[in-house]
């Protein structure tokens, strides 16, 4: 059995594992996202007892917060782009775990890993085409398409498409730095604190919030419909996970539609079509384990 390691580095954590598919976990660490040395030190120190001997990793997967640049022939390959999370931007993250494991590196986005991990082992097994949104500290989407992750330019930016803001119901202003209103502007778990003043999983299912809230992911996911076709949509993070947020999402996707998109997929099974992750929140570092696995499709 051959295994390979996988990082997943996410603002808040980093999640470390060797294994070779979501039944075969040898190890896991978890420990918090400080300074990039610190944070990139404790993962080469985890792996280090993998380079050599009976349980041998081959590969490493490493599945981030980006934005990040993923394309090899780019100068700034394996570097984590300019940030909002503080001392991070313009980080060579590959190159500082090759210079020690001296290992082949498959790099790509936290959401990009989820979306192949899902693909292949969870949720969107059997589709061509599936769409992980997650919507939690950010939002991001990764897209699997025809057998292969989406990059294109950079990577896709899911989080900061514009949706329709009605001033009148939402007068809150947003907060993103870059683009203030847009979808992670008005809909990430920071939003929602600074929009009204305490933490999303503290609100009650009854609160004002969460028609607002389902109103902007409704609106993202039929444009990601409209312009994806994706056959398969899960949203992961800490905000879809209340069990009140889905429901409320599939009878609106369906009135923003409005019928426009004549499959049964949405008009008669949607809730089998947008759906939370199957593999839960190992969805992240089996993502990362995924990226070596399958990098030949």
């Amino acid at each position: 059995m051959s295994l390979f390691g996988g990082i997943e580095g996410g603002g808040t954590k980093f999640v470390c594992a060797v294994g070779s598919g979501p039944n075969e976990i040898i190890e896991e660490a978890r420990f918090p996202t400080t300074t990039p040395d610190e944070t990139t030190g404790k993962a080469i120190h985890f792996f280090k007892k993998y380079l050599d001997g009976p349980q041998k990793i081959t590969a490493l997967g490493v599945a981030t917060f980006g934005p990040i640049d993923p394309g090899k022939s780019s100068p700034t390959y394996g570097h984590i782009l300019p940030t909002p999370k503080a001392g991070w931007s313009n980080y060579d993250i590959v190159s500082a775990l090759k210079k020690e494991l001296e290992l082949p590196i498959h790099f790509d986005t936290d959401v990009n890993g989820a979306a192949l991990a899902e693909a292949k082992w969870g949720a969107g097994k059997g589709c061509d085409t599936v769409l992980y949104i997650t919507i939690g500290t950010g939002i991001g989407g990764g897209l699997y398409i025809n057998g292969s992750l989406s990059h294109g330019l950079l990577h896709p930016e899911m989080g900061h498409i514009r949706i329709p803001h009605d001033l009148s119901k939402d007068p809150f202003k947003g907060s993103c730095p870059f683009h203030t209103d847009c979808f992670e502007g008005l809909a990430a778990g920071p939003s929602i604190e600074k929009r009204w003043g305490q933490k999303a999983e503290t609100l009650p299912k009854d609160h004002p919030a969460w028609d607002i809230e389902t109103d902007h992911i409704a609106n993202a996911l039929a444009n990601y419909i409209l312009t994806i076709s994706p056959q398969k949509i899960i949203v992961g993070g800490g905000v879809a996970q209340q069990e009140h947020i889905l429901p409320m999402v599939h009878s609106k996707v369906l009135k923003v539609l409005n019928g426009y998109v004549q499959s049964e997929q949405i008009t008669k099974n949607i809730s089998s079509y947008i759906v939370l992750p199957e593999l839960g929140n190992m969805a992240g570092v089996l993502g990362a384990l995924a990226l070596p696995i399958f990098a030949n499709g």
